[in-house]
This record gives C-alpha cells, structure tokens and sequence, in this order.
C-alpha cells in the first residue's frame, strides 16, 4: 500500500528535504506540495499531511488536516505545550492522530534527552540556541522543548536559579530556564544547554552542519509511525528508545502527550 504525503511549505528548506525523503522511499508517494498561493483544499485525498509551513500558517494547517480526517506530521517551529494542549481534543474528538516534531535530528533527540536527565543535578540552567538569519521566530522549538523536559525533570525539586530575569537581556524565560536567540549568517542549527553548580560547570552541545543529511533519518522515522498514530504525540524520541528515559516516560516503553505507550523502532535507516 502506497501512503500519499501532502506537503505544506514544500518548497521551503525543510519541506523541501521532507520532498526528497518521500519520493526516495519505497511505499510512499508525494500527494500533493502546497506553497503560499495554494489553497488548503490541496491535502484531500492524502494519507498524511506534512506541515513545514510557518509558524503562522501551521496552526490552520493543523486543524484543517484535522477537519479532513488526515494524520498531521508538524515539523513547523513555534509549537510550546500550551499551544499543543489546545489541539489534543480536537484530535481526540476526530479520531486521528497529530506528531509534533521539535527537531528532525537524531542528535539532536538526544542532546535533549541529555539535559533533562543532568538537569536535576544543576541549579542554574541556560540555553544559547542560534540557527539562520533568515529563522523568522525565537526561541527555537528545540529550545522550548528542551526547556519544557528541563522542567518536567526537575518538577520534584523546583525551578532553576536564573537571577535578574527581569532584564531583557537574561533572554526569554521558558518553563523557568532562560534562553538566548542568535539568528545570523553562516549558521545551520546549534544549541548548548550550559549546566551549572558549585565549582564546576556542563555545556551539552548539538551542532547541525547539514541539514538534509541529520534530518532525512529522522523524518523516515516519523513518517514511518505518523500515519497510523492515533492521539497527540510529541517528540522524536516517542519512536526511539534511546536508553534515557525523559520525563513521563513509561520504564519499558516511550509514552504519547496522553501517557499511552508508543512504537519503539528497530531501525533509524542511518
């Protein structure tokens, strides 16, 4: 059975790369690329619809897909928990299915994973996101999310310690963790989550270099599942088992935004 793929923003950097992946794989077909002039209508008849719109635009994107019955894949920045909280039972009441991925990269995935699982070890957290001049928001969705999982492991203990956060120059607060935006030239994706205590200091560092060759695994990967998810799922890692467990994860299994356990997959096709 061939699963056809509508693509919202193909003709923009990731949807373009997400183009690629899809005509490269066997059991998939390219429904339908939709660009700035088409109309929404285009994704009917899709078995799925990719979202790498603007944040802007993907809010309707998201629930036009949901309208039309269709499985959504957001790769769309911008998507904070409480922006995602307001789609779940629109998802749950149409029966479908909406995966919200913050980074396509695997390593990414797990330079997140990472931070959530030092977090508790630290009492100041800071992160320093930077990707392209040409990135219209801030912070990244990378960013956000790693702040979320930063405060999701630290529920038991309490916020992080970030002084003078009431100075725009301490950066945006998320979920306590501050976070600082560079958006210049030359620059693909990087992220450092800088951890620190008494006498000592850890910067976790996830640099993209090239984007279609970090991202293509990932976006297998989430293809492979999105299609037949059902519920909201949030995160590359609900398909890996990449031996962390970040926080609400079940002891033997990823777990979806409702706690229900999720596919672990065998192969990345790396």
């Amino acid at each position: 059975m061939t699963t056809r793929v509508a693509i919202v923003g193909g003709s923009g950097k990731l949807g373009t790369i997400v183009r690629s992946v899809v005509e490269a794989e066997d059991g998939y077909e390219v429904h339908a690329v939709l660009g700035s002039r088409s109309g929404i209508s285009g994704i009917e008849g899709a078995d799925l619809v990719v979202d790498a719109s603007v944040p802007a635009v993907s809010v309707d994107v998201v629930r036009s897909a949901i309208d039309h019955g269709i499985n959504v894949l957001v790769g769309t920045s911008g998507w904070s928990a409480e922006r995602i909280a307001l789609v779940r039972p629109l998802v749950a009441a149409a029966g479908t299915g909406a995966v919200f991925i913050p980074n396509f990269s695997l390593g990414s995935v797990l330079g997140t994973a990472l931070a959530a699982v030092a977090a508790p070890f630290f009492s100041s957290i800071e992160i320093i996101e930077a990707h392209r001049d040409t990135k219209v928001d801030s912070p990244s969705g990378t960013a956000v999310r790693t702040a979320e999982l930063i405060a999701a492991a630290r529920a038991g203990i309490g916020p992080v310690v970030s002084p003078h956060v009431d100075q725009r120059a301490r950066g945006q607060q998320v979920a306590s963790v501050p976070i600082h935006s560079l958006r210049r030239p030359g620059v693909i994706a990087r992220q450092d989550v800088v951890l620190s205590g008494p006498g000592e200091s850890l910067t976790l560092t996830h640099d993209t270099v090239d984007s279609a060759l970090a991202y293509a695994p990932g976006i297998r990967l989430a293809l492979a599942h999105a299609v037949d998810v059902r519920g909201v799922v949030v995160g590359l890692d609900a398909f890996l088992d990449i031996g962390v467990r970040t926080p609400g994860a079940a002891a033997d299994a990823p777990v979806f935004d409702e706690g229900v356990p999720g596919p672990v997959a065998a192969a990345t096709g790396v």
